[in-house]
């Protein structure tokens, strides 16, 4: 059966190809403006069977504002993906490398980009998604205007690869989430990582002494992000993502910080992502 999946951006986007990774090709996604209206699609079972969400990026770094989103749904965390993001210079078939004049993209991948395109005097135009930029080349038969989007932009919307992988750094990935409500979630083979959030009473020591529970659980915490708390003086609560060998000794670590902490939550327990080259 076709999943319907929300996604944030356009078809043709990153978070489409991240989508196609997990789910196969037989998926169907439901492109959403922003990431506030993926999470509501997401979890509303008359739209969608779940979603698809960026929430860190190696070199820009963590997307905050989604953890919230995460921490106020009822979407659980059944998987995550790491793709590479390659960056692609594509026109229309037929035009021209001299024929450029101007460059459409979104503001991160035109800056992702920008040592490559300083070599040119082409006019940078900022869009709000690459796909988008790709799409609409495409649909206005543009003959003097390239994008900067992924490959499978070029593919959905028939423009040609003129120069690929322009970005800057090589090393660049993103990784998404999979998000699905619990009604949709089915049973999975050895779970090997966990997402959760908690608060501590912000005592002396409080967070160092959940953190020393956690290593000496046997459990590795492979990630620790803090975020103030809305309505306080400065305290924070925390989003840890937890690697394990054994689902029996992560069940130990949950019960033995959950004296220690308050309002913990588990976003879900699913297998450690693939990397997507």
């Amino acid at each position: 059966m076709e999943k319907r999946i929300a996604i944030q951006g356009f078809e043709g986007s990153f978070h489409q190809e991240a989508a196609n990774q997990f789910f196969g090709g037989n998926v169907k996604v439901l492109p959403c403006a922003t990431f506030r209206e993926t999470v509501r699609q997401a979890s509303d079972k008359k739209i969608s069977d779940g979603g698809v969400m960026a929430i860190e990026n190696s070199i820009a770094g963590s997307i905050l504002p989604n953890y919230n989103l995460l921490q106020k749904s009822n979407l659980h965390v059944i998987g995550e993906i790491y793709l590479q993001i390659r960056q692609h210079l594509m026109v229309n078939p037929g035009v021209g490398f001299n024929e450029i004049r101007e460059v459409h993209s979104h503001p991160m991948a035109i800056l992702q980009c920008m040592d490559y395109l300083e070599k040119f005097e082409w006019k940078v135009i900022e869009s709000e998604d690459t796909a988008l930029s790709a799409q609409l080349i495409h649909q206005h038969h543009n003959k003097h205007a390239a994008a900067i989007a992924g490959k499978l932009a070029a593919k959905m919307y028939g423009l040609d690869i003129i120069v690929s992988n322009i970005h800057t750094l090589k090393n660049n990935y993103t990784r998404f989430l999979i998000l699905q409500r619990e009604d949709k979630i089915g049973p999975m083979d050895h779970p090997n990582k966990s997402s959760l959030y908690f608060q501590t009473d912000h005592s002396k020591g409080s967070l160092a002494r959940v953190l020393t529970l956690i290593a000496d659980g046997g459990v590795n915490l492979s990630k620790l992000q803090s975020f103030p708390i809305p309505d306080t003086d400065w305290k924070y609560s925390f989003y840890v993502d937890m690697e394990f060998d054994s689902l029996d000794k992560f069940n130990s670590v949950i019960d033995t910080i959950t004296p220690v902490t308050e309002k913990l939550k588990v976003y879900g327990i699913y297998k450690k992502g693939i990397t997507i080259r």
